[in-house]
């Protein structure tokens, strides 16, 4: 791409009013700053606010997942038209991405997402993505947009990926933001506030979690408030919010896809010999598998885990989990090769 890519997370506390009604000044004050950026990247914002926008037209709303789906079909349609009425005065028009968690499970949907993307980026749109509650499965559901954001960054090699919140960034004991976290360790995930907003899915542990895969892939994560003046700015520019580090990675494209954006569907337990076998690189074979834990078919995508229960590697499966039954110590047995096979 000839520019690199910026992906900007918006929580629904972070562009509500307490009540819930969708906050115009907050949407007014994204579509000005990302106009400002608009020529230096490529643009993708993830949305939450559809359910927020829509509960209010329904006659009873409890929250159940019924009412959930209702909500989002009104309100995904209000969500778009508030962030299309304030983009226009910058002549910049935004499309509608309704995403499912299958179309970053199979490579074939989330490569034509990347594309349609790319159409869109080349005649200057900005594509504003959200989960589809209406379609989703409860089994399928991205965990929120947190994690939506990140499939997308990761998947498409963004260079930046930012988290906004209805506070100023990470804080500290003390309230403090956090102004940088190197490594997003034990200790980094420890400073996350437990709770939840009202209105939200997610919250800091939910930021704090992606934010550490995504720093894995090389992406540099800022967490920032969006009610700070010139939030996303300033964000950028590092006047702002909490920076998270990206780390080293040479990984290619497809297998950062496997780690973040493949659907896991198995799950098998390991020796130690199979262990030291994945950190050299190599194949995982029958003989180093203790137990199955979840079955998988062949061409699934697996998470391994070591005899700590502790997930050190996802990979694509060569064998369904019923030959293991069958044959669980077959020397010969190739249950995921090295080129599939990506280290947590």
């Amino acid at each position: 791409m000839s520019k690199p890519i910026l992906v900007i997370k918006f929580g629904t506390a972070s562009i509500t009013h307490q009540n819930g009604d969708l906050d115009e000044t907050v949407i007014a004050g994204i579509a000005r700053q990302v106009a400002e950026l608009h020529a230096d990247y490529h643009i993708v914002l993830v949305s939450s606010g559809a359910v927020a926008a829509g509960k209010q037209f329904l006659r009873q709303y409890n929250g159940t997942i019924s009412e959930r789906k209702a909500a989002a079909a009104v309100g995904n349609p209000l969500l778009l038209n508030k962030y299309s009425r304030y983009f226009a005065p910058y002549s910049i028009a935004v499309a509608q991405s309704l995403c499912e968690r299958q179309h970053f499970s199979d490579r074939n949907q989330f490569l034509q997402l990347k594309r349609t993307y790319e159409e869109l980026w080349a005649s200057n749109i900005i594509p504003i993505a959200n989960e589809n509650d209406v379609v989703s499965s409860l089994e399928l559901k991205f965990s929120d947009n947190d994690e939506l954001a990140t499939l997308i960054a990761v998947g498409f090699g963004a260079s930046l990926l930012l988290f906004s919140t209805s506070v100023a960034g990470v804080l500290d004991r003390a309230g403090q933001v956090v102004p940088q976290i190197d490594v997003i360790d034990k200790a980094a995930l420890g400073l996350a506030d437990k709770e939840k907003s009202a209105l939200g899915l997610g919250g800091m542990v939910s930021k704090l979690t992606f934010a550490r895969l995504a720093t894995r892939m090389g992406i540099r994560v800022v967490i920032f408030g969006i009610r700070t003046e010139d939030g996303i700015l300033n964000a950028i520019a590092g006047k702002t919010g909490t920076l998270c580090l990206p780390q080293p990675c040479s990984m290619p494209a497809r297998k950062k896809w496997l780690a973040s954006g493949s659907l896991v569907t198995g799950r098998i337990q390991v020796d130690a010999g199979a262990q030291r076998a994945l950190e050299k690189r190599h194949s995982l074979l029958a003989v180093g598998v203790q137990v199955v834990l979840e079955k998988f078919e062949c061409g699934e995508v697996i998470e391994i885990v070591n005899e700590e229960n502790v997930a050190i590697a996802v990979g694509r499966a060569k064998i369904a989990s019923d030959l293991l039954d069958t044959q669980p110590k077959a020397q010969n047995i190739e249950v995921a090769h090295a080129d599939d096979i990506v280290l947590l």
